[in-house]
């Protein structure tokens, strides 16, 4: 797979640094692995779910913690001692996984439910972020009333 250098690009766009190192660090291959499986639904425009399989997990024994832009929901249990496994084909190990937020995306809440981790994501845009109209010749903008 090939390497795609952004450099070029930072000359040229102003404010999307951010993105372009996003975009680098992408490629970088996914030292996550795909443990704890996940899905990302989008419920509405501007509501999402992230749903985990924690099988094994107490709530206890998890944590969601958002930082800035990043989410992360790590899993640690404690070793059960004096345990003689023939076959053990259900992981029982300790994970983090991370997930890069868009800007304004916030965690409204989460549950668990029949071992899967429910997280409640939804983006709010502030009020002066929205678009707005502009009026030509100096007339009053419309919606600053």
């Amino acid at each position: 797979m090939r390497t795609v250098d952004f450099t070029p690009l930072y000359r040229n766009a102003i404010g999307f640094d951010r993105l372009l190192n996003m975009m680098e660090a992408g490629g970088a291959k996914n030292t996550q692995g795909g443990y704890p499986p996940y899905n990302i639904e989008q419920q509405q425009e501007n509501k999402y779910r992230i749903t985990m399989a924690v099988a094994g997990f107490a709530e206890q024994d998890l944590d969601i913690t958002q930082h800035e832009n990043t989410l992360i929901v790590r899993g640690e249990r404690a070793p059960e001692e004096n345990k003689n496994y023939i076959y053990q084909g259900i992981a029982e190990r300790d994970f983090e996984r991370k997930f890069q937020l868009a800007d304004y995306v916030k965690v409204v809440g989460a549950q668990m439910e029949k071992g899967l981790l429910h997280i409640d994501l939804e983006r709010e845009i502030p009020q002066a972020m929205q678009p707005r109209k502009i009026a030509i010749n100096g007339q009053q903008l419309i919606g600053d009333e």
